[in-house]
């Protein structure tokens, strides 16, 4: 119900969309017609498929490394509380600098391929990650650490018992934030510099007014985040399946 739901939604939407194009006669290098885009996507199918392959593999390896990186700090800063009070500010301003200013540093520091813009999609994803996971480290309930402190357990066992099974909520939300911000990192990366991309492709079409291979490339992109997140969802589902779900 929920997938006829969305269709019909997108149906709707496309077909709003392609009367208000024809009746109002706007320009196609202003707003081209859904047509006009499913045109240039089977017209240029191959080309916008290898350009998405190299996207997704940036984003896919971007939020395992985000999501590992993020994971291992807050794990750090919640088995060491001195190291978590230098960790809280250095995540914090990592997020506060703006991601075109560091995009060009890392096209720079690491050239024009995948690994700027996998470092770059890392980044952003690394921070929902953290704190969230950080959070639900934190937000124990005392009674469970009592009782592990009773059983005499040391701070390895706490953590990896008690502390790291009563974060994974918090941990499954950090996840599906960053799958929702993954493709932010590589396309803006993407823009800075790169060869091959979605932002490459995007770059390209609108400098040659291509408004329509423009949208073919935000469709895919945004297929490709809906993919993923669905992805993520039925991940964390399983990593926290007593967590009762309100659709809605």
């Amino acid at each position: 119900m929920r997938l006829l739901r969305m269709l019909a939604i997108s149906a709707l939407i496309l077909g709003a969309w392609q009367a208000l194009v024809t009746v109002l006669a706007v320009p196609a290098y202003i707003l081209p017609p859904p047509s006009r885009i499913a045109t240039a996507l089977f017209a240029q199918a191959g080309f916008l498929a290898t350009n998405a392959a190299v996207t997704g593999a940036e984003i896919v390896l971007g939020l395992v490394a985000g999501t590992a990186l993020g994971m291992i700090t807050a794990l750090s800063a919640s088995l060491f509380p001195a190291a978590g009070r230098v960790m809280l500010p250095l995540m914090v301003a990592s997020q506060a600098l703006p991601v075109f200013a560091i995009a060009p540093l890392l096209v720079i520091w690491l050239g024009f391929g995948m690994a700027s813009k996998i470092v770059m999609a890392t980044l952003i994803i690394f921070f929902p990650v953290a704190s969230a996971f950080l959070d639900g480290l934190r937000r124990t309930d005392p009674g469970l650490l009592d009782l592990a402190a009773i059983s005499r357990a040391g701070r390895f066992d706490t953590l990896a018992l008690v502390r790291f099974p009563s974060a994974l909520p918090g941990l499954a939300s950090g996840l599906r934030v960053a799958a929702a911000v993954a493709p932010i990192g590589a396309v803006v990366g993407e823009w800075v510099g790169a060869s091959a991309g979605l932002g490459f492709v995007m770059l390209q079409a609108n400098a040659r007014v291509q408004t329509d291979v423009l949208f073919a490339a935000l469709f895919l992109l945004a297929l490709m985040a809906l993919v993923i997140r669905a992805v993520v969802d039925g991940l964390t589902r399983r990593m926290v399946p007593w967590i009762e779900e309100t659709e809605t």
